[in-house]
């Protein structure tokens, strides 16, 4: 259990609304020690056991004087609209908050976990980079890369007490969707309300984001724990993921033309 655990200092980005915020609830609650971050201190939750952090995932570093035992990259940000039309800037920020800023943080975070002998990297990625979103194309390549970057180090790692984990939340009920920026004025207009009516659906039906903080919490109480944990509904969690080992890539993709009404 938590408390019996020697991974007691956990280094979480993202950690002031949505998943991160439950995370962090949740961990403190359970015998860890947070290191949270966000973008500005006053978002952050005052907790014991936590400490606030406050960073720019442009230039991600951890805390030099902390030997961090669990590295979670949750932090996200989407950008929604035709690719074509997407500013170059807001391309390159998904890219790295995404993307770039965890595969920096496990690069700083893993001298000290080799050193030590022990350690844990949990990756929040996204169903959406098995089943990509329309529209939101530099969001689905920067979670399906970071996937793939949990995979290539688990094989790197697989002779070390190191252990990488991805989580792939499927829609999850938070404010998360309410921040995504909107392209206006772009192409496709028809096409793209009726995707963003499916998302905006299934946000609302979706469940609350202390269900991916219970899965976090059983990895980090795991001796053993999967490679990639799925959570969501029903449907996304245990269904979705076995047709996309089953069903060859064009009929996933007319399913999901079909499912975003397109």
């Amino acid at each position: 259990m938590a408390a019996e655990s020697a991974l007691r200092k956990v280094f979480l980005t993202g950690a002031s609304a949505g998943i991160g915020l439950e995370t962090a609830r949740l961990l403190t609650a359970s015998g860890f020690e947070v290191w949270g971050t966000s973008r500005g201190v006053n978002r952050l939750p005052q907790l014991p056991a936590f400490h606030p952090v406050v960073m720019d995932l442009r230039q991600p570093s951890l805390p030099a004087d902390v030997p961090f035992d669990v590295l979670i990259s949750n932090a996200g940000a989407g950008v929604f609209g035709p690719l074509e039309t997407l500013p170059a800037a807001l391309v390159r920020e998904q890219l790295q908050i995404l993307f770039e800023a965890p595969l920096e943080l496990i690069r700083q975070v893993l001298p000290g976990m080799r050193a030590r002998g022990r350690g844990t990297i949990i990756n929040v990625t996204s169903l959406a980079g098995v089943f990509p979103i329309p529209y939101m194309a530099a969001y689905s390549a920067g979670k399906a890369g970071l996937s793939a970057l949990s995979e290539s180090l688990r094989m790197e790692l697989a002779v070390t007490p190191i252990r990488v984990v991805d989580i792939r939340p499927g829609d999850i009920n938070t404010r998360f969707y309410d921040s995504i920026q909107r392209i206006e004025g772009a192409p496709d207009q028809a096409r793209m309300a009726r995707a963003w009516d499916t998302i905006t659906r299934n946000m609302r039906n979706a469940p609350p984001p202390a269900i991916v903080a219970r899965a976090i919490l059983r990895v980090l109480q795991s001796e053993n724990p999967p490679p990639a944990v799925t959570v969501g509904g029903a449907f996304q969690a245990k269904l979705a993921p076995f047709a996309a080992r089953l069903a060859p890539p064009r009929l996933r993709e007319w399913a999901l033309r079909r499912y975003y009404r397109l």
